[in-house]
């Protein structure tokens, strides 16, 4: 039987409300848990997302912070 993902660090995190809606949506699409699911993205971040579309997204997001901040 194959071993089982072995977590290791445990870190609060803040999140928009959009944001935790698709951790969740992702995880349950993925059969996983949120920590898992978290995993996975992290550990395969280069080959999940498209740099121009994630630099383009990140402006985007940085520009709007201190706006959602309030």
């Amino acid at each position: 039987m194959p071993k089982r993902l072995r977590l290791t660090r445990r870190f609060p995190v803040a999140m928009t409300e959009d944001g935790y809606r698709r951790l969740k949506r992702f995880s349950r699409e993925a059969g996983l848990d949120d920590g898992e699911a978290l995993s996975f993205l992290f550990e395969h971040f280069d080959s999940v997302t498209d740099h121009e579309i994630l630099t383009h997204r990140l402006r985007l997001f940085n520009a709007e912070l201190e706006a959602r901040k309030r």
